[in-house]
């Protein structure tokens, strides 16, 4: 993983067509501004895991843990 420091307006470029830039620090928190194509889906973390299939295997624990 690459750790990078950016103060707020500072931006990363990914590639030649991902821009992230820091909008806004403060409180336990950081607003990031992420300009990208449109054929590029940019979601949170939390997001882009519930819109995965779940394994097999954990399907069989998850249904057992249910009762």
């Amino acid at each position: 993983m690459l750790v990078l420091s950016r103060k707020r307006g500072e931006a990363i470029r990914i590639h030649d067509d991902i821009v992230v830039t820091v909008v806004q620090l403060g409180r336990g928190r950081v607003q990031l501004g992420i300009e990208a194509p449109a054929h590029v889906p940019v979601n949170r973390e939390e997001i882009y895991l519930r819109s995965q299939p779940v394994p097999f295997d954990k399907r069989k624990t998850e249904k057992l843990n249910a009762f």
